[in-house]
C-alpha cells in the first residue's frame, strides 16, 4: 500500500513522457515526474520516494525529503497568508497549508511555527496544524520514571517550558531546571523526572539524581581541560556563576566536584578548582 505523507520504497515500473511509474508489493502505482527520475536507472530498481498529493489532488512521488512527515512535528516557515488559510515551506515545490481552523494563532508571512502534519479524513489531503496539544495524550503513558525521552520544545507557560516527550505526550520543564536558552522548534534530549497526578509529567533536561553525576563531572573535566586546568568556581560561588559557566545547577555542580575530588582527579582551592 502507498501511503501519503510517508518514505514508501517502490520500485521503477515503466517510464513515460512525464516521468516514471512507480508500483508496490500491492500493483498500487504513482508517478515520479521527469525531475525527480534518476539520470540512469533500471526498471525494477527500487527507490525510497515521498508520496503526496499534487495541485490537481492526484498523488505523486518525489524523491525531495520534506522537513516534515506525516505523524510528525517541526517548526516551519509561513511562505504566504491567503483567504484560505497560511502556506508553509516544508521543503517540497508544493507547499504545506494550514487552515484558519487549525492555527492556534493567526500566522504571518516570514513568522515560523510548530506545527504537526497530518492527514485530513475530509480532504484527504495532508495539512499542517499548530494546535499542537490536540495531536498529544497522556491518558496512558508509554513512559515511566526516569527513562530517557526525546523532546520537542513546543511553548512557554509562567512556570516553566512546555514540551512534547516522544512524539505522543506532553511534559513541562520547570523554570528551576532550565539552565540553558531554549527556543521553540529545539529538539533535545530529556528525563522523565516525575509522573504526577493525571499523568501529568515533570521533565528534566540531561539526566537526574545520581545519573546526573556522571554527565556533569565530564563536563567539569573538558572545561578544566579548556581552560588550562582551572576554573574559578568553588562551593561557595553563586548559582548564576555556575549556570553562566557550565548550565548546570549549583546541586549538581557540587555533586560533580565531589566524584571528581574522590577520584582523584582535581583539587579544590580557595580560588578554584584545579586539574590534577
Amino acid at each position: 500500500m502507498i501511503k501519503l505523507g510517508e518514505i514508501n520504497t517502490l520500485e521503477i515500473l515503466r517510464e513515460t513522457e512525464h516521468g516514471a511509474y512507480l508500483i508496490d508489493d500491492e500493483d498500487n502505482q504513482v508517478l515520479l515526474p521527469n525531475r525527480y527520475v534518476p539520470e540512469a536507472f533500471k526498471i525494477w530498481e527500487k527507490l525510497d520516494v515521498f508520496v503526496y498529493l499534487d495541485n490537481e489532488q492526484r498523488p505523486v512521488a518525489t524523491t525531495d525529503m520534506p522537513y516534515v512527515k506525516r505523524g510528525e512535528f517541526a517548526l516551519l516557515r509561513c511562505n504566504q497568508v491567503t483567504d484560505y488559510g497560511a502556506f508553509l515551506d516544508w521543503g517540497l515545490v508544493k507547499e504545506l497549508f494550514c487552515p484558519f481552523s487549525e492555527q492556534a494563532f493567526k500566522m504571518k508571512q516570514g513568522g515560523w511555527y510548530l506545527v504537526h502534519c497530518y492527514l485530513d479524513e475530509k480532504t484527504d489531503r495532508l495539512v499542517a496544524s499548530s494546535k499542537t496539544n490536540r495531536f498529544l495524550d497522556n491518558s496512558e503513558l508509554t513512559v515511566s520514571e526516569f527513562d530517557e525521552v526525546d523532546l520537542i520544545v513546543s511553548h512557554p507557560s509562567d512556570i516553566g517550558m512546555n514540551v512534547i516527550v516522544n512524539k505522543i505526550h506532553m511534559g513541562l520543564i520547570y523554570k528551576d531546571s532550565i539552565f540553558k536558552d531554549l527556543s521553540i522548534g529545539d529538539k533535545l534530549k530529556g528525563i522523565v523526572k516525575k509522573v504526577r497526578l493525571g499523568n501529568k509529567l515533570d521533565i528534566a533536561l540531561g539526566q537526574v539524581g545520581y545519573r546526573n553525576i556522571e554527565p556533569n563531572a565530564d563536563l567539569i573535566m573538558k572545561e578544566l581541560q579548556d581552560n588550562s586546568g582551572y576554573l574559578n568556581l568553588t562551593d561557595k560561588s553563586s548559582p548564576e556563576a555556575i549556570k553562566d559557566l557550565l548550565q548546570m545547577s549549583k546541586k549538581n555542580f557540587k555533586k560533580a566536584v565531589g566524584t571528581l575530588y574522590k577520584k582523584r582527579l582535581i583539587e579544590i582551592k580557595p580560588d578554584g578548582i584545579y586539574l590534577v
